[in-house]
């Protein structure tokens, strides 16, 4: 176990090496290190060297200054300038929470950013301000569409945030494909089979190789297939892709550009960056604050109550796991996977920072 601050103290020195400011790099290092607390390492520092990659190659804007136009009252469009997702996101929810605020609801559409790391991190940003938070953005065009044998989408994550009272947090924070990219490219760094149903070779056809992404294979839908409900994940992710590539002038679909160096960046891209979409809607603006989070109390306590299924202990409120693992993780330290560990030691040595374990 290691403790959160030595790696993400390490992660910020690696970014300032390859010309982030230190407030960048510690916002970046941060997202990740907040995926890594809540057993999402998927999106933890796994991804770091995928954004090492892309500074060192030009693909990131490592000193970015986004820019932001109000649209409306409530709306915002913000220009990335090609900079690190986190930042960049970060930026974004709070134009977001302060434009609703001074209007009690705000959106914010971004082009011409990265990948974010954990879209509920955004979300949760609203928290605080009694308010409800929503992230979403598009990705790696890796997800087939229903019928489709090649990828097309991204795994498109969606999170809401709600606050309540005595309760802990509602926190909705899903991928709209049946699994997360950086799950498989776990699995696949561990040499361990995928079950089928979640991935597709490059005709179409079934596949539990999850280094199959690689070969020209892609991730299914959430629901895997027609029969249980892919076109419904299809469907949400598509929503997705509008929201955060067509209405800010980001890149949709198969042309959002590639975070991973095994994808090849299409030319003639017909936006700019990746998309993101983000918004906050204050409580009060509908009803008291506090008597919704009283509701919301009655309505955790409603679903925890619920009959278990056969084999299982009681219901799960959404976010509830990843609470308890930050909570832990917090106490006890983070367990970084043995090549994710070999992969940090190894940016360390050719970016001549100090391993620090």
């Amino acid at each position: 176990m290691v403790k959160p601050d030595i790696i993400r103290d390490t992660a910020t020195e690696l970014l300032c090496r390859c010309g982030v400011p230190a407030r960048e790099a510690a916002i970046t290092s941060g997202v990740l290190i907040a995926a890594e607390l809540r057993d999402i390492p998927s999106h933890g520092i796994l991804r770091l060297s995928d954004y090492i990659h892309m500074l060192e190659t030009g693909r990131i804007n490592p000193d970015a200054r986004p820019r932001a136009e109000q649209r409306s009252l409530s709306t915002y469009t913000l220009d990335g300038d090609n900079g690190l997702g986190p930042v960049v996101a970060t930026e974004a929810m709070k134009l977001a929470i302060k434009g609703a605020g001074k209007a009690g609801t705000a959106w914010v559409a971004v082009s011409n950013s990265n990948h974010f790391g954990i879209a509920g991190h955004y979300s949760m940003l609203a928290l605080k301000h009694d308010m409800i938070g929503i992230s979403m953005c598009n990705a790696n065009p890796l997800v087939a569409p229903t019928f489709s044998a090649e990828g097309m989408l991204g795994t498109n994550p969606l999170a809401v945030a709600v606050p309540a009272g005595e309760e802990a947090p509602l926190v909705a924070d899903f991928a709209t494909a049946s699994i997360a990219r950086g799950r498989v490219d776990l699995l696949d760094r561990k040499g361990l089979a995928i079950s089928e149903g979640f991935v597709q070779d490059c005709e179409g056809r079934p596949s539990s190789d999850p280094g199959v992404l690689k070969k020209g294979g892609s991730i299914l839908p959430l629901g895997s297939t027609r029969e249980y409900g892919s076109h419904k994940g299809y469907c949400m992710a598509a929503v997705i892709d509008i929201l955060s590539a067509l209405l800010p002038g980001a890149n949709f679909g198969p042309y959002v550009p590639p975070s991973v160096p095994w994808l090849t960046l299409k030319e003639d891209l017909p936006g700019k960056g990746t998309g993101h979409f983000f918004g906050a809607m204050r409580i009060d603006a509908f009803t008291g604050a506090e008597e919704f989070k009283k509701g919301m109390d009655v309505w955790i306590r409603t679903m925890r109550k619920a009959k278990p299924a056969p084999g299982q202990k009681r219901v799960i409120i959404p976010g509830e796991p990843e609470r308890l693992a930050e909570e832990r993780s917090s106490r006890e330290g983070i367990r970084l996977q043995e090549k994710v560990m070999e992969q940090l030691r190894g940016l360390c040595d050719r970016l001549n920072v100090i391993w620090p374990l």
